[in-house]
Parts: C-alpha cells; sequence; structure tokens
C-alpha cells in the first residue's frame, strides 16, 4: 500500500526537524514557544542561525502558550483558544493563517533593518546575507510598534482579523522586490497537500514494520531538494537542510542509491549537476554550492585539488540494473572515464600504481586519524573504490557495445588488486593499512576492511578481514561498525569520523561481505544497522556505536543516511521473501 501523509503524523517535531518544503530554503523550529525561521544558505559559518522569530501573541500582546500539529503540508497551532496554522505559499513565503478576531504577532530579526509601510513592512539587509525578509497582511494592523538596534530590529503587531481568511506572509528573498501578495491558505496548503501525497505515493512499498520510518526517510529526501543559485536548471538533494547546502560528490551517489526505486529521473539530474561541472583533466568537483563548484582548497594547510571518493560508475551502474537507460550510459561513459584515469594521472605522487587521497576532503573521511599526519595518505579504500571502478566501467562498456575497452577495463581490476594485494597486504596483522611518508598508519578502521567491496579477494584474504569485522573487542559493537576499532586508541564515539557508525560505511561493507561471499554476516550487519536506525525519532549523519543514539554534532534529517536506510529495508524484504 502506498505511503500518506498519516504515515508522518506527528514526525516533523520542529525540535531538530524543520516545518519546510520541497524547494524552499525556508525552515521552521519551535524553540521556547516561538518559531524560529532559518534559511539554508551556504554563506554561513555558523549556518543554521535564525533569521526571523514569530512569537505570537493574544489581543493583549502577552505571549500565547502554543500547541502544534505538524504535517509536511501545514502545521496547525492552538494557543490559548485562539487557532492559527502556518504553511508555505511558495518556495520563498510563509503564509500565517490568523483566528478571526484580535491577536498580535511580534518579529525579531538579527542583522536586518526594519521600514514599515501600510500592509505590514520590510527588513532589508545590513551586509552578508543579502536577503529581504517581508512581512504582509490582509488583516487591519490597529497597532505598529517598531524597535532597532545594532544587533537587528523587532516589530510588534495589533491585528484583527475578519474572518479565518485572514493571513500574514513572510517572504524571504535575495531579489529587490519582495512578494507581497497574500494569496488564500487553503488554497495554496491544499496544493502543498497534494505535492507531498505525490512524493509519498511514488515511494517503493516496504513492510509494515518499516512503514512509518520510510516514510520519513522519504520525507527527508524529498525536504532536502533546492535548486542551488548557480544551477538552478536541476533539483539537486542536498545533505541537509539543517547542515550543509549544496551537491556533494558522493552524498548525491548514495541519495541515488533510493531515488533509483522511484525517481529515476531525479536520480539522473543528481548525475548531471555534478558532471555538468567536471573539469577538462577528468577531475569531479568535491561540492556544486551557490556559489559555484568547489575543487580546490588550501583547509588544513595543505593546497590540492579536492573530489570526493571515486564511486561515480558504481552509482551510475546501480541506476541502470534498476531503471535501464542505455541513453543515460553513453551520455555519461565518457565522462566516467575521464574521471577515473584523473586519479591515476592526478594522484599517484610516488609511482607505485596506486593512488593518494591528496587531501582528507577528497577521502569523505575529513577528521580521521587517518589524516593526523597530514596528506597525501595512500588508502586501501580509494584502491578498492578504484578496482570497482573498472569492473563497473566494464559493465556499462558492455552495455554499449564496446567489447574491447570492457575487456581492458577488467584487466585493469586484475591488475590493481593484484597490486593491492602486493603492496599492502600485512599477512601479520590481516589488514590492509593505509599509508602516509613512506609508512604505514596502524590506526584500526573499517577502510582497512574496505577491499572486500571488490569480490576480487582470495579466500584466505577475505576471512581475516572478516574475522576483524566481526570481532567483539573491534567493530562488532552493539550497533557496529565504528569508523575507527573500539579497542584503537583513536576511539571516539562522539567526534565525527574517529569512532561513530556513518550508515555509508556499514552500507558498503554490507555489499562488499555479500560480493565476497559472505551473506550471514551481511545480514546480520544489515539487521543490526535497521534495528538501530528504527529505535531513532529522526535520522542522523552519524550514531553512536554503544546507545545507537545521536551524538552532540551530528547533523539530523541527513540525505544519504535516509536513502541508504530505505533501501537496506528492500535488501532486507527481498532477502525474506526467498
Amino acid at each position: 500500500m502506498s505511503l500518506t501523509l498519516t504515515d508522518l503524523r506527528h514526525r516533523i517535531t520542529m525540535g531538530d526537524i524543520p516545518f519546510t518544503d520541497r524547494g524552499s530554503r525556508i525552515m521552521v523550529l519551535l524553540r521556547d514557544g516561538v518559531f524560529h525561521v532559518q534559511v539554508a544558505e551556504s554563506w554561513s559559518e555558523d549556518h543554521p542561525w535564525t533569521l526571523v522569530t514569530i512569537g505570537l501573541l493574544d489581543a493583549d500582546t502577552v505571549p500565547l502558550d502554543i500547541d502544534i500539529d505538524a504535517q509536511p503540508h501545514r502545521v496547525d497551532v492552538t494557543a490559548d483558544g485562539h487557532d492559527f496554522a502556518l504553511g508555505f505559499a511558495d518556495a520563498e513565503t510563509l503564509i500565517l493563517s490568523l483566528p478571526a478576531g484580535r491577536c498580535g504577532l511580534q518579529l525579531t530579526t538579527r542583522n536586518l533593518m526594519l521600514v514599515p509601510d501600510r500592509p505590514g513592512g520590510i527588513f532589508q539587509p545590513r551586509g552578508e546575507p543579502l536577503l529581504t525578509a517581508a512581512y504582509t497582511t490582509n488583516a487591519a494592523i490597529i497597532r505598529q510598534e517598531t524597535a532597532a538596534d545594532d544587533d537587528g530590529a523587532q516589530v510588534t503587531l495589533l491585528l484583527n482579523a475578519v474572518d479565518a481568511s485572514t493571513c500574514l506572509t513572510l517572504n524571504i528573498t535575495r531579489t529587490n522586490a519582495p512578494n507581497r501578495c497574500v494569496p488564500d491558505f487553503d488554497m495554496v496548503t491544499e496544493a502543498a497537500r497534494l505535492r507531498w501525497q505525490a512524493w509519498l505515493q511514488a515511494a517503493p512499498a516496504v513492510p509494515e514494520a518499516y512503514r512509518s520510518q520510510v516514510a520519513f526517510a522519504w520525507w527527508v529526501l524529498g525536504s532536502n531538494l533546492i535548486r542551488l543559485y548557480s544551477h538552478p536548471k536541476r533539483e539537486g538533494v542536498i545533505p541537509s537542510k539543517r547542515g550543509y547546502v549544496g551537491v556533494w560528490n558522493w552524498d548525491s551517489y548514495f541519495h541515488v542509491i533510493a531515488l533509483r526505486h522511484a525517481q529515476p529521473v531525479l536520480a539522473r539530474d543528481q548525475f548531471r549537476i555534478l558532471l555538468d561541472h567536471q573539469l577538462p583533466n577528468g577531475l569531479i568537483p568535491d561540492v556544486i554550492q551557490d556559489s559555484g563548484a568547489l575543487s580546490h582548497t588550501t583547509d588544513y594547510g595543505i593546497d590540492a585539488d579536492i573530489t570526493k571518493p571515486p564511486l561515480t560508475a558504481w552509482a551510475v551502474w546501480k541506476l541502470h540494473e534498476a531503471a535501464p537507460d542505455i541513453a543515460f550510459l553513453d551520455e555519461v561513459y565518457d565522462a566516467l572515464v575521464r574521471a577515473q584515469r584523473w586519479w591515476f594521472a592526478e594522484h599517484d605522487a610516488d609511482g607505485n600504481g596506486l593512488c593518494e587521497y591528496a587531501h582528507p576532503y577528497s577521502s569523505g573521511l575529513d577528521n580521521s586519524p587517518l589524516f593526523d599526519a597530514r596528506a597525501p595518505v595512500e588508502s586501501p579504500d580509494l584502491t578498492a573504490y578504484l578496482i570497482l571502478q573498472y569492473d563497473h566501467l566494464a559493465a556499462v562498456a558492455r552495455v554499449l557495445g564496446r567489447d574491447d575497452e570492457a575487456e581492458t577495463w577488467t584487466a585493469e581490476a586484475e591488475a590493481l588488486t593484484r597490486r593491492l594485494i602486493d603492496l599492502r597486504w600485512d599477512d601479520e596483522a590481516g589488514y590492509f593499512w593505509s599509508w602516509c611518508n613512506g609508512a604505514p598508519v596502524r590506526v584500526r578502521t573499517p577502510i582497512s576492511l574496505m577491499p572486500l567491496i571488490t569480490g576480487r579477494l582470495p579466500g584466505e584474504v577475505s576471512r581475516r578481514l572478516v574475522d576483524h569485522l566481526t570481532s567483539p573487542s573491534e567493530f562488532w559493537a552493539r550497533f557496529p561498525v565504528p569508523t575507527v576499532a573500539l579497542d584503537d586508541p583513536y576511539h571516539n564515539p562522539e567526534v565525527m569520523w574517529r569512532g561513530p557508525v556513518w550508515i555509508n560505511i556499514n552500507y558498503l561493507l554490507i555489499e562488499g561481505l555479500k560480493r565476497s561471499g559472505y551473506r550471514e554476516e551481511a545480514r546480520a550487519l544489515r539487521r543490526k544497522t535497521l534495528d538501530m536506525m528504527m529505535r531513532q525519532p529522526d535520522i542522523y549523519e552519524y550514531y553512536h556505536p554503544q546507545t545507537g543514539e545521536k551524538p552532540p554534532r551530528a547533523v539530523s534529517t541527513f540525505g544519504w543516511s535516509a536513502a541508504l536506510f530505505i533501501d537496506l529495508v528492500l535488501d532486507e524484504a527481498a532477502d525474506a521473501a526467498i
């Protein structure tokens, strides 16, 4: 049975989970009885921060105690007998339905100056960000009191609403011509209801036990869809409006893993956004932001080109398996080849045939202890991904009738696997270590186990890696897989890539276990991962390996965790049906 809005009742808490809309930069949270309006922009060092607050007042301008019932398309607000409702008039405009009779509102802004006018007022920017916030009402404004200081401005409104069709809008825009229209509340929220219902109905069918969490995960993907200012022609899934505004390289590939089941056109556009910005030398930029493509940095004092781990062909092939499109394969094939060749041309500094990450950003593991001795780092996961890329380039080439090229790519995969084993397998330790400055980095991370994903390792090598993975003292925590082993001195379960569980790492290891013939271990890891994610009310960037809860700095409503959760549920259902 298709998902419906009912499946999301009470899931949008407006605590860490914002009320927002597909395509909108606006998010609304509720804190201490006041609505905080935030804007998903990539300009802010401390994103997200509150641009405008909205407090609901009674006829004596006393703050009201409020209760909410939030759905994807509207928030119904009960406040001491006054009924308000909040919705989206369009991507740049919130609309607040007012109760009949007298009520008050208090709007407070940061870094904006207020110019009141007859239908409301305009908060104009003093500097960055260049955002204008205009409030407009069709209620009678009985009183409008303003105050301002160096930090911002505040307006207190006493309004008289003729009936329940009276509203106030808050338009937040980058233009100098804000939208001052006040549309019909029921009409715009009904349109929003139909949009969200269509999005939910398109989601893949899942077992009833997972229905509510899959509905939430699918909502996360839809709510994180925006159009970048630098690339407005296509919608991109950003990692989270609550933390990351941009179309990141490998995030997009993980988003595609879920989108391929129900939204293949949207899935293909995630590749196009990135490949439209591919450099002539083959580099696929790290991220496409509002200001353009980011492909170089000096962060951490390292001057380097940056990208993300090479998983493009792998994700393209997964999309093709679910929604075949030979024309799309032909469209992207040459770009995939250029990207693969770029790694070996630009990132094999010692000439040993094994590539390095020139910067922590390119690994995706920004603060991993693997990079404590700086970069470049030759990492076994990178070699594994490049082997995987060769195998999937071969699969694409065969579909396109390029059999000679397919044979070449297969031979390259075989040769690179032999090189990895000959140069980097530590038989005594049973690990593939990362290397930096000519020596192994003996920090135990699941990155050392990632060559399992090639499906090409000798049986004894695979077995020893699986022994490490399933060891309770190393990686087989209550909720595996910690990104640094439990008994490693660098393990910290609350700091990004130094100990928490990341769903993409689990997903890749599950695939690696299956490709290497360890299907029972793959099932066990999948079920532990699903169990951990089902226990939480939100979907997080990363999780604590012992409690399964959100570490302090983990971002909520996180895209690739949501996408991979959906795919793991489908995988679990398919396994159960066999």
